[in-house]
């Protein structure tokens, strides 16, 4: 795989940008803190300014990179980023700490535009039995800086402040940039049949994904997925204090013990990614993912609930990894943006959704209850796939009858 020349350079790009990302994410994060006495609003927009271009620009992004050719685009975007976190620089060295939220507003809205562009290239230039290996790679980096990000994104500003952080991030958002031009020219882009103004093309891709069932299954699995990841993710500081009745520092580890374990699961997955289909790969994580958050929720025992997040790291590749694979595989080169401009942002949007009935539901019930209606909804999200595996059955019957 890496001897692609596209593989190798894109996840060497996507290395410089997520450092830069989590540098940047956390600097902000402890300035803000530091500045507001940890006000909770103000912390708050912090996660808004970071998650809400994802619902504003996700469709937009993807239809814009349809449009546009994708190097260039991810070029500019990378470039546009590096200029954005100068300014901010600019802005706070005279005390403008709210254009730090601005900033990461601005960033965050450019990567809508810069992702769909690479899944663009993907689909191109990486062969169909390589493209599981490939999106493996994808996930195993986000399981790594997941571990690793926070600690330098900490350290980095601890150690040398804010400036030096926010220049940090520019140099290596630059750097993803100069490394992506390195890329052969682009071809001219095909047109999909609908193409015309920026509505119409719009409107095409969400016609495209309603009436094809492959991707309308997976957008459904994708909303069960988040919604189930949403209602646990806010509430595991509450495992570790109430269920294993350690201190709130201890959440760390427990952290790190999954995302150790995803990024061991990500190496596993480039391993045997020929050989399994994808959409058992995902099956077979989401069934994991499913026990293993039941497990984790009646858990009382530190041992036996770092065995559980560990099994569900290894696994947890193969739904992002599956889900990746079949959407490339699905989707038309001509549609490949809108089409992932619409499922990121329907699972972020459930996951949102998750996280803001998490609390509600623990007080009003249990966190057990909460665990368990996440595993059932993982389960649904299992059984919506039926449709998919059974038409992939049908159409392998038919290929070995003729």
């Amino acid at each position: 795989m890496f001897s692609n020349r596209y593989v190798r350079t894109i996840i060497f790009s996507r290395v410089l940008l997520q450092l830069g990302i989590w540098i940047r994410n956390y600097a902000v994060l402890l300035y803000v803190t530091d500045l507001t006495n940890n006000n909770p609003v103000y912390v708050s927009l912090i996660s808004v300014a970071e998650f809400a271009p994802i619902f504003i620009f996700g469709l937009i992004g993807g239809t814009f990179a349809d449009r546009w050719r994708p190097k260039r685009t991810m070029v500019w975007s990378d470039l546009l980023s590096a200029l954005s976190v100068v300014a901010v620089l600019l802005a706070v060295m005279n005390g403008g700490w709210i254009a730090l939220l601005i900033g990461s507003f601005i960033s965050a809205s450019l990567s809508q535009f810069s992702q769909p562009s690479a899944m663009k290239l993907y689909k191109r230039h990486v062969p169909g039995e390589q493209l599981q290996g490939v999106m493996a790679i994808s996930q195993t980096l986000v399981a790594v800086f997941t571990v690793l990000g926070p600690v330098i994104g900490t350290f980095i500003f601890i150690q040398l402040g804010i400036n030096v952080s926010l220049i940090l991030t520019a140099v290596l958002f630059l750097g993803s940039s100069l490394i992506l031009s390195s890329l052969p020219r682009d071809a001219e882009e095909p047109k999909s049949g609908d193409a015309g103004g920026f509505m119409k093309e719009l409107t095409a891709g969400l016609r495209y994904i309603g009436s094809n069932q492959a991707l309308r299954t997976l957008c459904l699995t994708f909303s069960a997925v988040g919604l189930a990841s949403g209602l646990t993710q806010p509430l595991q500081i509450f495992l570790v204090i109430e269920k294993l009745g350690l201190n709130k520092q201890s959440l760390q580890w427990f952290v790190m013990a999954n995302g150790a374990a995803m990024f061991v699961g990500g190496i596993v997955i480039m391993g045997i990614a020929k050989k399994v289909k994808p959409q058992l790969l995902l099956m077979i994580g989401l069934l994991v993912a499913a026990v293993c958050t039941m497990g984790i929720g009646a858990s009382s025992i530190i041992w036996l609930t770092i065995v559980l997040l560990v099994i569900s790291g290894l696994f947890y590749p193969c739904i992002h990894g599956g889900i990746q694979t079949l959407i490339v595989r699905n989707t038309e080169g001509a549609f490949m943006g809108r089409v992932s401009g619409v499922i990121t942002p329907v699972f972020m949007g459930m996951m949102v959704i998750g996280m803001f009935l998490s609390g509600y539901l623990k007080e009003s019930f249990s966190l057990l209850t909460v665990y368990v209606v996440s595993g059932v909804l993982i389960i649904a999200g299992v059984l919506m796939l039926t449709p998919l595996i059974v038409e992939k059955g049908r159409k392998d019957e038919r290929g070995k009858a003729s």
